[in-house]
């Protein structure tokens, strides 16, 4: 049965924070979206901050420990877009965060509304914010 620390163990927090697991990973490079992130998920948790910037808390984690395999700029755009303001233009809808600027570039195309249509064709048509190449799927 287990009533407590076993005598002479350290009492407190033992498991270091994301802000210091991010400070450690990364150094003295440490990227200012990377400490944004890691401050996010120190105060909202992993699953706070997947739902804030659209990535999965295992993305997150490796982002935060820098042992992502993926595109770093991309989740870089979304902690800028989510967490820090960056906003971009948007030919059809304005003035937008990057985050949802990327949620947007995601979707399948569905002919369910005609802003979701505009939307799907603007992204795939030379957007410069686009990360997707050329036009894809259904042309109607």
């Amino acid at each position: 049965m287990n009533r407590g620390p076993a005598p002479g163990a350290p009492l407190g927090r033992t498991e270091k924070t994301m802000s210091e697991k991010a400070l450690e990973a990364w150094g003295a490079g440490l990227p200012d979206w990377v400490a944004e992130l890691a401050a996010l998920a120190d105060r909202e948790g992993l699953r706070g901050a997947e739902k804030r910037v659209n990535y999965s808390a295992s993305a997150i984690s490796t982002v935060i420990n820098n042992r992502y395999r993926g595109d770093m700029g991309r989740v870089e755009e979304s902690v800028r877009g989510a967490l820090m303001g960056r906003v971009v233009p948007c030919p059809v809808l304005g003035e937008i965060g990057r985050d949802q600027c990327l949620v947007w570039q995601k979707k399948p195309f569905a002919a369910t509304s005609s802003i979701r249509v505009a939307v799907y064709r603007a992204c795939r048509a030379g957007c410069p914010h686009s990360k997707l190449k050329s036009l894809e799927g259904p042309a109607t």
